[in-house]
C-alpha cells in the first residue's frame, strides 16, 4: 500500500510532537482538547497514513480523536520502531528525532490502515486488563503471605486478599455481562470455547484484543499475535528462531491456552508429541501449539462452525 503522505506521532504525557513526509514539515501541540482540535484541523483531507506509537494508554485519546476526524490511522508497535531507529544509526531521544523516525518507519513498512475497536471492544478490553490487574496483586500478595511469619502483616494480607476476591468477582460479574448481553461477542465466545483449552477468559481476550480474529490470513493473523517466528541472520550466521512484538496479552492467552491443549485437546496433543519425538524442546513444541491454536480459532470464526475433533 504506497502513501502519499506519511505523518509520524510522538506521544508523551503532555505534548504531541509531528512530522511530516515528505514534506519534513514538524510541529507539536499539546495532548489536550485544544492541541487535538488543532492536530485533527491541520491534518484534515490528508491522503496517506498517520502513524503513532502505543506508548502505555497515553495514545489512546490521540488515537480515538484522530479515528474519529477520518484519518487514515496506524498504531505501530514501539519495539519494532526502536529497532528500525537502531538500524538507522538514529538513537537520540529528542522528540522530533522520534517522530521523524515513526514516519520513517511508516513510510518503509507500509503498514494497513485498520479501524479502531469500537468504543464496546475498547470497554471489554479496559475490563479485562482490570481483571489481570487484580490477579497479579493477588498473586504478589499470596507470595507475601507465604514469607511472613509476623501475626500482624498476615492478617493485614489476609484482608486485603479477601477484599481483593471481592473485586475481582464484581469484575468477573461485568465481563460475563457485557459479553454475554452481546449476541455477536455471545456467538463468539461459545464458538471460541467449543475448542478443548479454551476457557471463558481466554475466548474472552481473543474477542476484546484481537478483534481482527477470523477476518485475516494465517500470517497476518499469527503477526498480530506476535506468534511467527523470526530469526537473526548476517551473512552466513543464522540464529534462533525468536517470537515477539504483536499484542502481548493475546500471546500471553494462547500460550496459556497452548499448555491445557497439549494435554486436553487431542489433535494438539498429538500434534505437540510429534513435535518431541521430532526433537523439539518442550518450549519450541508449546509455542508451535499456540500458533496452531490461533490459526484454528480464526478458521472457526471465519467459518462460524464450532470446533470438531474428527
Amino acid at each position: 500500500m504506497e502513501h502519499s503522505t506519511v505523518v509520524g506521532i510522538d506521544v508523551s504525557k503532555d505534548r504531541l510532537d509531528v512530522h511530516v513526509l515528505p514534506s519534513e514539515e514538524a510541529w507539536a501541540v499539546s495532548r489536550d482538547a485544544d492541541g487535538l482540535a488543532e492536530l485533527c484541523r491541520r491534518l484534515a483531507g490528508m491522503s496517506g497514513v498517520v502513524a503513532l506509537e502505543a506508548t502505555g494508554g497515553y495514545e489512546n485519546i490521540v488515537a480515538a480523536s484522530l479515528s474519529s476526524a477520518g484519518l487514515p490511522l496506524v498504531v505501530v508497535n514501539p519495539a519494532q520502531v526502536r529497532a528500525f531507529a537502531k538500524a538507522l544509526g538514529q538513537r537520540a531521544k529528542t522528540d522530533p528525532i522520534d517522530a521523524r523516525v515513526i514516519a520513517r518507519f511508516a513510510e518503509a513498512t507500509k503498514p494497513v490502515v485498520r479501524p479502531l475497536p469500537d468504543q464496546a471492544t475498547r470497554m471489554l478490553a479496559d475490563l479485562l486488563g482490570r481483571r489481570r490487574q487484580i490477579v497479579g496483586m493477588m498473586a504478589s500478595e499470596s507470595q507475601r503471605l507465604r514469607r511472613t511469619e509476623m501475626a500482624r502483616v498476615r492478617k493485614s494480607i489476609e484482608r486485603l486478599l479477601a477484599a481483593l476476591k471481592r473485586e475481582l468477582a464484581d469484575i468477573d460479574h461485568d465481563i460475563d455481562d457485557t459479553v454475554r448481553g452481546s449476541p455477536v461477542w455471545r456467538e463468539k465466545e461459545d464458538l471460541l470455547a467449543s475448542v478443548p483449552g479454551i476457557g471463558p477468559i481466554i475466548a474472552r481476550t481473543m474477542v476484546a484484543d484481537l478483534p481482527e480474529l477470523g477476518t485475516l490470513g494465517r500470517k497476518q493473523i499469527g503477526a498480530l499475535a506476535g506468534l511467527v517466528p523470526f530469526v537473526r541472520q548476517s551473512g552466513k550466521w543464522k540464529g534462533q528462531a525468536h517470537i515477539g512484538g504483536g499484542r502481548p496479552t493475546v500471546r500471553t492467552a494462547l500460550f496459556l491456552g497452548a499448555q491445557v491443549a497439549k494435554r486436553h485437546n487431542p489433535v494438539l496433543k498429538a500434534f505437540y508429541e510429534r513435535l518431541l519425538a521430532a526433537g523439539k524442546s518442550k518450549m519450541a513444541a508449546t509455542i508451535a501449539v499456540a500458533h496452531k491454536l490461533l490459526i484454528i480459532l480464526n478458521a472457526i470464526l471465519r467459518d462460524k462452525k464450532p470446533w470438531q475433533t474428527a
